[in-house]
């Protein structure tokens, strides 16, 4: 039969074209946005710093030993240590040392050393030995061509193998670690971000236009944050920098989907046309997506509070990241829909209440939602049950600090010289504990330091760091003392050492002593650790919770959601401490990882609970409690669903730098996402709100709405 001849096409009514101005005009100004500020998402490594010293606690000891040892011109360098082996682990050729030494001595008077190298020691065992060449702390760049030189000066010792330890080689690894790390992560999450929305929603030009939208925000992020580090307004180093891509994708992700799963729900209602659906659309989706973005940057402004500069600097970066996250979504992404209609769903045709991305899985959560529906108390226990089995792991978690040699995930060159020094030289040979006392009390202080347990040495040093000849030279009526420990400085007992020795050298009589140093710094690291959780844990929970009655019009709901992602945190925590220990072989976690865990998990945990509970409002309002919750959830479930595994997968792109923080907070989000998004969002707080009933809203006006809508039997 022959096809009928398709109409002439028309040009649009004058009140279309007048329409499509807006839409056309946000259009135009993200793809502006986009070619000007895109490129800063691949430059913020040019206002990074790795650098540790920067991220210490502010109020603590050990700081304000770095900040005296600014006066000494030996404490501005970064020492390279050089160590010597054997070949075949046999004892040195008599005379190694003098040539050991001969060889470090001629790379005096180069640019990128802060002072001469000091002698080859040899090691008592006879199989070792060790010399400190000082670096200029600003080669940055240059770093890993200047540890080149030294161990190419150094391998002049026949019969020797050379390893390179110390701060300087850890933190080259570290820059290495990271580098690359703007193409790498956004590669690695805009990729498996794309692939999951091809094969959840089935749609060639959504999953496009979403991820536009993400890295145009993302740009924009950039750009504000690169402007205000480069004005030392925030401070951004690896670690920042990579949840910052991460966070903007994710959330950006997030909003997107709510807003286009609602649009393409609008659009199929009868007689709807793009524009009047974008409205509806909208107007449904911009409370809770907003309330959402608000939870997470507040929490993440939170951190301001804390007493670590890294909390503090990840704070008003991650929360620039959201507001630039919600942004597109709520800007760019309606202006695309708009102008593309029901083409951006294409192959698939938008269906009524179409949250879910196909009709299978629209069936999976009307089961789900009839399995809430008729046995509510059955489903929340069980849940629970499960949730509080796997809570009870939690304190196995240590965050006590990672062991150096767990710091990196792959085989880095620094720890490996670490260990070989450590295997021929006391444990805190490298790393000593640093005195600053007053010049006339040093013979004191170093007696009162000699005499603590765990302790080796305590000697007097000069302006290079050396150990100073007679009369230590003081600094405005201040000294440099080094205590070599016994133990490693990254160990549990060096951290045991360095309160005694704190304690020794404060008693002495007007030395005014302060002990710093790389043990201290982890030590104060962690019990400043510990008072930021106690500090910043109560203030994201009760922001939180503002949020949530000020969204929910309710008092009871938002005590439980706040209680269930707690939970959900706790739980996490549990199986998180089962992995890293049996499958991960980690020891411990950064002091950091469980604060930085909590204000993610709880803050997004909220997101989705939001989304959901919103719409259960929504429908609440016209059906009644018992049919909101199964309505409720069998239209967000899908879309939340898809969210909450894309989500999971851009944190776990996180893993792809060899770090342990990284790789641990990648982990306890990845999982915790989907711990919340598949048992606690989809069974627990439907099936909790479902027993309570009209309760759960209390004193809202859903409270007193007396529908037939009592709970099934359990």
């Amino acid at each position: 039969m022959p096809r009928s001849p398709r109409p002439p096409r028309t040009a649009p009514p004058p009140r279309t074209r007048t329409r499509l101005l807006l839409p056309l005009a946000l259009l135009a100004v993200w793809l502006v946005v986009g070619g000007a500020l895109g490129p800063f998402a691949g430059r913020l490594g040019e206002v990074a710093t790795n650098d540790q010293a920067a991220f210490l606690p502010r109020s603590a000891e050990s700081t304000r030993v770095l900040d005296e040892q600014k006066a000494f011109r030996g404490s501005e360098a970064v020492p390279a240590i050089v160590v010597w082996t054997a070949d075949g682990g046999g004892t040195l050729e008599p005379g190694a040392a003098g040539r050991a030494t001969r060889a470090v001595a001629a790379l005096a008077g180069r640019p990128e050393l802060a002072g001469p190298p000091s002698a080859a020691l040899p090691a008592e065992d006879g199989r070792a030995l060790r010399a400190v060449v000082p670096l200029r702390p600003a080669l940055d760049d240059a770093l890993p061509d200047a540890l080149d030189e030294i161990r190419r000066a150094a391998g002049a010792v026949p019969g020797t193998t050379v390893w390179l330890a110390g701060p300087a080689a850890t933190q080259a690894d570290l820059s290495g670690a990271f580098s690359g790390i703007d193409g790498l992560l956004l590669g690695v999450a805009l990729v498996t971000v794309l692939l999951i929305l091809l094969v959840v929603y089935r749609s060639v030009l959504l999953p496009l236009l979403i991820m536009l939208g993400a890295v145009f925000a993302l740009g924009l992020a950039c750009a504000l944050v690169y402007v205000l580090a480069d004005a030392d307004l925030v401070r951004v180093d690896g670690q920042v920098q990579g949840i910052l891509s991460i966070l903007v994708i994710g959330a950006a992700t997030d909003y997107a989907l709510l807003l286009a799963a609602r649009y393409r729900e609008e659009l199929a209602a009868p007689g709807a046309d793009r524009f009047s659906a974008m409205r509806r659309a909208l107007r449904r989706s911009v409370e809770p997506i907003v309330a959402s973005a608000a939870t997470v940057a507040l929490a993440l402004v939170a951190l301001l509070v804390s007493d670590l500069s890294n909390n503090r600097a990840l704070g008003p970066v991650g929360a620039i990241g959201i507001v630039c996250a919600v942004l597109g979504a709520l800007t760019f992404l309606p202006a695309a829909l708009v102008l593309t209609g029901r083409a951006a769903y294409w192959p698939a045709r938008p269906a009524p209440h179409g949250a879910g991305p196909a009709k299978g899985g629209r069936a999976v959560w009307e089961r789900v939602a009839a399995l809430v529906d008729r046995a509510p108390r059955r489903v929340w226990a069980f849940t629970l049950a499960g949730l509080l089995a796997c809570a009870a792991f939690a304190p196995a978690l240590s965050s006590r600090g990672v062991p150096f040699d767990e710091i990196f995930v792959n085989d880095a060159p620094s720890v490996a010289a670490q260990e070989t020094l450590g295997r021929h030289f006391p444990g805190g040979a490298g790393s000593p504990a640093v005195i600053i006392a007053d010049a006339d009390a040093a013979p004191r202080v170093v007696a009162a330091a000699e005499g603590v347990p765990g302790v080796v040495s305590a000697v007097p040093v000069d302006a290079a760091g050396r150990p100073a000849r007679g009369t230590p030279p003081a600094v405005d009526g201040r000294v440099r003392i080094d205590a070599t420990l016994a133990d490693a400085a990254d160990s549990d007992a060096a951290r045991e050492t360095l309160p005694r020795l704190r304690t020794a050298v404060h008693a002495v009589p007007g030395a005014n002593a302060l002990v710093g140093g790389t043990t201290a710094q982890r030590y104060d690291t962690q019990h400043t650790a510990a008072r930021d959780r106690a500090v910043i844990v109560p203030v994201v929970l009760a922001v939180i919770l503002v949020i949530l009655v000020a969204l929910l019009r309710s008092l009871v709901l938002p005590v439980l959601l706040v209680a269930t992602v707690a939970l959900n945190f706790a739980a996490t925590l549990g199986v998180s401490a089962l992995v890293f220990e049996h499958l991960l072989g980690f020891t411990g976690t950064d002091a950091s990882v469980p604060l930085y865990g909590f204000v993610f998990l709880v803050a997004l945990g909220v997101d989705y609970n939001i989304f959901l509970m919103s719409r259960v409002r929504e429908e609440s309002l016209r059906h009644g409690a018992a049919e909101g919750v199964r309505i409720g959830l069998t239209a967000t479930g899908g879309v939340i669903t898809s969210a909450g595994v894309v989500l999971a997968a851009t944190f776990a792109a996180l893993g792809v730098i060899p770090l342990a923080f990284l790789v641990q907070i990648a982990f306890i989000v990845a999982f915790g996402v989907l711990l919340d998004t598949l048992v606690v969002r989809s069974l627990l707080v439907p099936a909790l709100v479902r027993d309570l009933g009209p309760v759960a809203w209390w004193p809202g006006a859903l409270s007193r709405r007396r529908a037939p809508d009592t709970p099934g039997p359990a």
